[in-house]
């Protein structure tokens, strides 16, 4: 392979990209005569003119503007996959991005079990706001709401979204009703956010919505988990996430009409993830399916 000293293209790459010879021997770590020194290795090695002087600084040639363009990505890549068999080779921990509803009712509860499997392994838990982006910078894995598209991304599913009106037993107690009898519209509505859950639940069950829809409205799907299992008034919640409090009696489903079934929670990582993440991946993602 008939391929240029790496030094110096790597002043060449880093000066074309800060276009300036003090900054590129800054992050370099050499001082700004070794990168003139090695540019002009390069030139000399090319046999063509690739920067100029332009002011007090430095200017791309048209050929050195072709070349830099040709090279950045080709670097960047060599300093990715690099990266990657760094992480791969001495990996010791990974870092879990988890959107709270999932944290609190799956995830913390069986950690336990995957350190018992894997009890090298450290796995670092960070809050994920629901509009979270994956980021494999500092994330290995995230937990979220909707699926990544993006092309190189991993999405699985671990639950549907599908909501449906629950209660506990406490409330319809309190308000004599049992789960044949329950009126909607008619309960304490609780809110995730807004009350555009409620507004699409009455709209799809075909029945009219109190005027004006009222109730406290959660800001975290947490708080508004502790209201309605506290006996608070009936929400619209994930029957799936909450499989273990409906199959305890805590809650109680009270209606067969959903909304967003087509939407989903997934874990999400890079497709060519490090053997480390698939394993912690494979056991949540069994976790999720099993039944207690």
């Amino acid at each position: 392979m008939n391929l240029p000293p790496l030094n110096a293209l790597r002043a060449f790459e880093a000066t074309a990209r800060l276009m300036s010879l003090s900054k590129a021997g800054d992050e370099l770590h050499v001082t700004h005569a070794a990168i003139s020194h090695q540019i002009k290795h390069l030139e000399t090695w090319l046999g063509r003119k690739m920067l100029q002087k332009s002011g007090r600084g430095v200017a791309l040639t048209p050929a050195g503007t072709e070349y830099f363009l040709t090279i950045s990505g080709s670097l960047a890549a060599i300093a990715h996959a690099t990266g990657n068999i760094r992480r791969d080779h001495n990996m010791r921990s990974i870092t879990v991005g988890c959107i709270p509803s999932i944290a609190s009712r799956w995830l913390v509860p069986a950690l336990p079990s995957f350190q018992e499997s894997d009890p090298d392994l450290d796995v670092r838990i960070v809050y994920a706001r629901a509009e979270e982006q994956f980021d494999d910078e500092s994330l290995d894995v995230l937990i979220t709401m909707g699926e990544d598209l993006t092309a190189g991304r991993e999405s699985r599913l671990l639950f549907s979204r599908r909501n449906q009106p629950v209660a506990s037993g406490h409330y319809l107690t309190k308000r004599n009703w049992t789960v044949d009898n329950v009126s909607p519209a008619a309960a304490d509505l609780l809110h995730d956010e807004s009350m555009d859950g409620w507004k699409e639940w009455f709209r799809k069950a075909e029945v009219k919505a109190p005027d004006p829809i009222r109730g406290p409205i959660f800001q975290d799907f947490n708080m508004l988990a502790t209201a309605v299992i506290a006996g608070h008034g009936v929400a619209l919640c994930p029957v799936e996430v909450f499989r273990r409090e409906i199959d305890r009696g805590d809650l109680v489903v009270l209606s067969d009409v959903a909304t967003a079934e087509s939407q989903g929670y997934y874990v999400i990582s890079n497709s060519s993830t490090k053997k480390p993440v698939r394993r912690f991946i494979e056991w949540f993602t069994k976790e999720c399916r099993s039944v207690d």
